[in-house]
This record gives C-alpha cells, structure tokens and sequence, in this order.
C-alpha cells in the first residue's frame, strides 16, 4: 500500500494465492491428458516427470503473473473522484467522477470465497461496451469491498416512500420456489447439452463408438416409436436434474433488502456470491416476467426497470433480476414494496385488450411458420420420394395446431393501459411480459406503421426511455386508441405533432422519440 498522505491502496495480498491456485487448477486438468499424450512415446516415469515439471512452470509463471498484477494495481477513493491505475509496460489509468457512480457490485467465484476475497465493479451505469465507464478491483477483501460499496452509493438523500414501506429485508428465499425451476426453459437445453457432453468426452478417450454401441444394444428390440421418446425422456431428464442444481447455485442465500438511503440490494449464491445494489432513484418501475412453464404454474420473475443495467447477454445480464420466479400473489406483494406502492400497479382490470385484427396478423404469422417447412417438404417429395409426402403431412398435423394454439395466446396476451403513475405494456407467449413504467421516464413516443398495420387499422407504438431496454412497446393496437392512450398517458408530449381526428402529422414524432425503423411509416 502507498503512503497513507496519497491514499492509494493496492489489492490484497492473498490475489497472488488466488492466482497460484487457479494456474496450478488449469495445469492439474491439463496434466492427466497430457500424461495419455505422452504415455504411449515415452517411460511413464518419464512422462510424469515433464507433466509434474510443466505444473511446476505454469503454477509459478500464475504466481509470478498475480504478484506482478498486484504491485502494479492501485485504487483510490477521493472526494470527487474514483481512480484505477493498472498495468505493466502500459499504465492504463481510469477515473469516475463519484457524483456518476450508480453500480459498486460484489462478486466472489469458489476460490476467492475460501479465501475472504471479492471481486468489486465500480460502474456509472453506462453501456459503453469499452469498460471506460467500470472500474474493476480483482480481488479485496471482503471487508475492503463492503466498506467500498457503502462509501459510494451513500449518498445521505433519504428517498420518500408510502406509510408502511420500511428499510430492511423485502424478501428472502422460499425453497417452496424450486418448484419453478424444472419447467424453465433450461432444463432441454442443458439436456442437449448433457448428451452432447458424454459424446465429446467419450471421443476425447476414444470410446464413442463403444458407448453408440452399448446404446444401441440396450434399444436393438426395443419400437423405433418407443426408443426415440425414450432417449428424449431421459434426455429431458437430465436437464431437468441440471436445472435443479443451477436453480440451487444461483438462489441460495437470496435476500432482497432495502438499505437506508434508498439502496435495494440483492444478495444470492451457492459456490459464486453476487450482491448487486440498485439505487431506488434510477428506478422507473418493473418488468413481471412470465416464461411459458412458470405462467402455466402460476409463477411470475420480478425484474426491474432502471437506468444503467445491463439488460443484453453476457456476464452482468441478470443484474436487473430481483427475485426468481415465485408465486404470482407474492411478486405482485413483493413489486409494490419495491415501487413503495400500496398495491401493485399490475392490474388485469387495467389492461385494454387489442382489436382482434391483431389476432388475424399473429394467426397469419403463425401459420406462414408452421406451413412453411410442410411445403418444403412436399415440393421434395414430389421431386424425389413419396416418403417426404407422408413426412411434410406429419410436420403440418403437429406444426399447424401448435402454431394456432401459440397465436391464440399471444393475441389474448396482448394489452396496454395506465395504473395511477404507472403506464403498463403487455406482449409474448413463450415469455410474456408485463412492464410497469412510470409516466414520469417516458422521454418520446414512436410510432410505426407497416402497409398491412394500415389496412388493418393498427400501429405499434413505443414509450422511448433512458431506463431498462429503452424503449417499450404496444404492438399492434388500433390506431385512435393507441395515439389517445399515448396523448392521456404522459399528457403534452405527444399532443403538438397530433391532429384532431386524423392522427400524428406525417413524419412528425414527439420530443427524444428514436427514429422508425427503415421501411416503417408514421401514419399519417
């Protein structure tokens, strides 16, 4: 650590333990297929001799790499300002201005947990995509992080809230929830994933062929009608049994707390921890997210609506997350205690159903989808082989009713509306999702009309925002009722670009609306 009048700090000591163990981990994995490599050129003990030797180097290259990383890595906290300075032959020197610091969030793997240490990102809550807007200290002390989380995000404002609505522990892990977690949409991926795993493995030791084999002598007299559902069975059941234990790594511990000062933080993890703090004031509202298994057993995920969360793929993409699936009654209890609501602004009776010209495009959509690949099919057959005949009437029999069945739903989830403070967008089947947000963050209005929307009386209309996705949409709702809920929603905003009784002028749009998509049309 520098001297105490600078106030620079370095990463704790034990970063290059850390580090010796994860590079003696890669050379202790790498050492038993090396072994085989080289087992059949050479004596076995000189072999072992070279895999321990190789160990030895790339463990003492890991400690050599953490000790060099440590003593070129300094941190400090001022009063206008966080600065990172890192790197060796190149120093790479980062600041943040604190007044913009939205994010300080605690990671810690297996490793770094048996040893008391936490990863800690300082972010502004901007998706740069360069890292210029984060600050990464890998890895303090647990201490060191927590104490660095509460220096920065306290701010010293208390934010208002309802009577009622108290500082402390919102909610806590019900083991009753893992119910959820086999009907996710992960459990046939990690399936897949499963078989594809033992295949590669199998093949890495030579023995693929042998395991086909076994297979298929347990299944020679076993129906071709009963052998596939069967391997698909225990396929399924495999990702279900996985889905278990992800559900298991990424829950336990969960706590959903209210801090003083207006912080909510999330805390969960079984072998990897995660505390993620959200400040109230960057809330816009919440996104009650329904996927497909979870809706038919009645379970909602609450998800929030905030400036400068990630909300894209990668590592940081479940940062928006507040509790996993649960029961709906308690997401909608646990929604209005994160809104400081006295109810949720979720309400069925608030939503206004579409025109039913929404439900004509969708079953359209659905059935160009499903009849698409039959006709393929078909046109081969009637080329090559009448086989592909019978296949493409099996592919439209099972395609077109689950097609229609999927529209159908899709069309009845469909809704938009306003709760008190709240506008509210609803959309989708395989993961529906309904979004409470507040008036107050829409900054413009898009709208778009594609020729067929025209003909039949509809538009998709999106509530642009700095918070969440960015933009939110009310898809195919009839075209007067869309530009009237948009004018009573957030009042003003859209009014001067409208004209009485024939809609937004053309190519008009409200105030920091995003531009239509290309080949799109306001209506005019």
């Amino acid at each position: 650590m520098s001297g105490p009048e600078t106030g620079w700090r370095r990463l704790d000591p034990r970063t290059v333990l850390a580090t010796s163990a994860l590079a003696a981990g890669v050379a202790g994995g790498a050492a038993l297929p090396a072994l085989f490599a080289l087992g059949g050129r050479m004596p076995l003990a000189r072999a072992v001799l070279l895999v321990l030797a190789g160990a030895v180097l790339v463990t003492g290259g890991g400690a050599a790499a953490g000790w060099v990383r440590r003593r070129r890595t300094r941190y400090r906290i001022g009063p206008e300002r966080a600065e990172l300075h890192t790197g060796v032959l190149l120093v790479k020197r980062r600041s943040l201005p604190r007044e913009r610091i939205r994010s300080v969030d605690l990671s810690a793997r297996p490793l770094l947990r048996a040893l008391g240490l936490v990863t800690v990102r300082i972010g502004t809550g901007e998706q740069t995509g360069s890292g210029e807007s984060t600050l990464l200290l890998d890895a303090v002390s647990r201490q060191e992080g927590e104490r660095l989380r509460k220096e920065l995000l306290d701010r010293g404002v208390p934010v208002a809230g309802g009577e009622g609505h108290r500082d402390g522990t919102l909610a806590v892990l019900d083991l009753r929830w893992i119910r959820y977690a086999p009907v996710s949409f992960v459990a046939p991926l990690l399936g897949g994933a499963a078989v594809g795993a033992v295949l590669q493995v199998s093949e890495w030791f030579g023995v693929r062929d042998r395991v086909i084999g076994w297979t298929w002598d347990h299944l020679r007299d076993v129906p071709l009608l009963w052998a596939v559902p069967a391997l698909a069975a225990f396929a399924l059941l495999t990702g279900v049994v996985g889905a278990l234990g992800l559900w298991i790594e990424m829950w336990s511990g969960y706590r959903l707390e209210r801090e003083p000062g207006g912080t909510l933080r999330v805390r969960r993890g079984l072998l990897t921890s995660r505390s993620i703090s959200l400040e109230e004031r960057r809330l816009r509202g919440v996104d009650l997210v329904e996927p497909l298994g979870a809706r038919i057993l009645g379970g909602i995920r609450l998800d929030a609506v905030a400036t400068g969360l990630a909300t894209g793929g990668g590592e940081h993409a479940s940062s928006n997350v507040l509790a996993p699936v649960a029961p709906r009654a308690e997401a909608q209890a646990l929604a209005a205690l994160v809104l400081r609501e006295p109810v949720s602004p979720v309400r069925e009776e608030a939503l206004t159903r579409h025109p039913r010209a929404a439900r004509t495009r969708r079953l359209r959509w659905a059935l160009s989808a499903a009849l698409a690949p039959a006709a393929l099919l078909a046109l081969l057959g009637l080329l090559f082989t009448g086989v592909l005949l019978w296949t493409a009437l099996v592919v439209a029999a099972v395609a077109v009713p689950v097609a229609v069945l999927l529209a159908l739903d899709a069309y009845r989830n469909l809704g938009h509306g306003t709760s008190g403070a709240y506008l509210l967008t609803r959309s989708g089947t395989l993961r529906r999702s309904t979004v409470a947000l507040q008036r107050s963050g829409v900054i413009g209005w898009t709208v778009r009309q594609s020729v067929f929307q025209r003909r039949a009386g509809l538009l998709t209309l999106a509530a642009t925002t700095a918070a969440g996705a960015g933009a939110y949409e009310v898809r195919d709702a009839a075209r007067d009722e869309a530009l009237e809920f948009a004018d009573a929603a957030v009042p003003g905003l859209l009014a001067p670009f409208l004209e009485r009784g024939s809609g937004p002028r053309r190519g008009a749009q409200a105030p920091g609306a995003v531009p239509p998509a290309r080949g799109a049309r306001n209506p005019g």
